[in-house]
């Protein structure tokens, strides 16, 4: 296990500690002091790698790009060494790697490829300073095909990063989530209204919105929309939208379909990845119950949450 995030709480990076993960993703040089202080209170030490911010632009979205010099996220390249000569000098921690994530959603190559090469450059200063490293956590990002376009592929993407690795003889980290799970998740729909904006074009609304997948709304991010049902009139251009008070309540605009019809279900692809991670009660929506397919069946693996769950809490 290794634990990342830019506001780690004091009980969570305790909690960490007592576990003996196997590296915190260090964020700052404060946060390497307490890390310090909780583990020699354990009188452990605490395995951390320094998340290092190389101020390159994955060229993606501003929104989930996170390796730029203006987001908050790691220690400035050009600090880093420091930092790690700090870490390894204190009795409660051990040094263990470095850590980047340039961004979600990466199509091209070049921009993790010059973040590593500034990894494997800082490798080289440390050790020449006695410190020796254990892994290299490349994070994750490796984008996938929303819209159905070639993209970068895992092989091209694995082979480069063992090339520019090798020499350090470090292990590789890697964290392809959204690679892993994105294709795999589905949001089912059902069509609840479907309203005449101009002779040729159509709102369709669904019974799920912005509250059950953010993305489109948070990121512009584009869906492909496959309808269930089967209709043979003339294709119109149809603007997908969700139930919620939010004129940025949209799934997908101008979409060309045959008009869908009250109580048609309409299927929303590759929504695997930060879906239901994201999904909000916003506007009181319960969140949908979650099924996995497998083998030709299926089995419910989340139940659908009740207005008196939502409520549950409230004194």
């Amino acid at each position: 296990i290794v634990f990342t995030g830019v506001g780690k709480s004091e009980a969570e990076l305790d909690q960490a500690i007592a576990l003996s993960i196997h590296a915190i993703n260090v964020e700052s040089h404060g946060e390497l002091t307490r890390i310090d202080q909780l583990a020699q209170a354990r009188s452990k030490q605490a395995r951390v790698a320094l998340r290092v911010n190389p101020d390159i632009s994955a060229g993606d979205h501003p929104n989930i790009s996170t390796g730029q010099r203006s987001h908050k996220f790691g220690v400035p390249l050009e600090s880093a060494r420091e930092v790690c000569l700090q870490a390894s000098s204190l009795d409660g921690l051990h040094l263990v790697g470095l850590h980047v994530h340039v961004g979600s959603q990466i199509l091209k190559i070049d921009p993790i490829c010059r973040a590593v090469e500034a990894l494997v450059k800082l490798v080289r200063e440390l050790s020449d300073a006695g410190i020796s490293l254990e892994h290299l956590d490349l994070g994750g990002g490796l984008g996938i095909s929303y819209d159905g376009s070639d993209v970068l592929g895992v092989s091209e993407y694995s082979r480069v990063l063992v090339d520019l690795i090798k020499p350090t003889g470090l292990s590789v980290l890697l964290e392809p989530g959204r690679w892993i799970i994105g294709p795999a998740g589905f949001l089912i729909s059902t069509v609840v209204d479907v309203k005449c904006q101009s002779p040729s074009r159509y709102f369709v609304v669904l019974d799920s919105g912005m509250s059950e997948l953010m993305r489109p709304a948070l990121y512009d991010a584009f869906h492909r929309v496959v309808p269930l049902e089967s209709r043979t009139t003339d294709p119109v251009t149809c603007d997908i939208v969700g139930p919620i008070c939010e004129t940025s309540d949209v799934i997908a605009r101008e979409r060309t379909m045959p008009l869908p019809e009250v109580g048609d279900r309409l299927v929303v692809l590759d929504t695997g990845a930060y879906g239901v991670a994201m999904a909000s009660n916003y506007n009181r929506h319960p969140i949908p119950a979650e099924v996995m397919i497998e083998d030709g069946g299926w089995q419910l693996i989340r139940k659908r949450q009740t207005y008196d769950d939502l409520v549950s809490l409230e004194i």
